[in-house]
């Protein structure tokens, strides 16, 4: 089992940054691919970023290319969304995920609650 808590949420002022960070449990961290997907209100869940275990693979969405940038840190069971460049339409629940691949939500094992985004213009 893997828990995921994300953290870094808040309100910001279009052209700011953030950075979320999503800490996971489990031993087994290092061997999951990781992810990040949002949800905007009256609109479905959207894939944002994967890494790979390895990090050497990554995938962006093309609404966040060039803006957001996904690591980890798999020393501290930690991943991180650095959103800069921040638009409105960024405002969002993001969630963290772990174990699995692809850009639908059945794709992925395990999620953490979410962390809101609110982007004001």
């Amino acid at each position: 089992q893997v828990q995921l808590v994300e953290s870094g949420g808040r309100l910001v002022q279009a052209g700011g940054s953030l950075r979320l960070s999503c800490a996971a449990s489990g031993r087994t961290f290092s061997s999951y691919a990781m992810g990040w997907f949002r949800q905007a209100p009256g609109k479905e869940r959207e894939l944002v970023a994967t890494i790979s275990w390895s990090e050497i693979s990554t995938y962006y969405a093309d609404s966040v290319k060039g803006r957001f940038a996904i690591s980890r840190d798999n020393a501290k069971n930690t991943v991180y969304l650095q959103m800069n460049s921040l638009k409105p339409e960024d405002t969002a629940v993001y969630y963290c995920v772990a174990d699995g691949g692809g850009t639908v939500v059945g794709g992925w094992t395990y999620w953490g609650q979410g962390t809101q985004v609110t982007v004001s213009s």
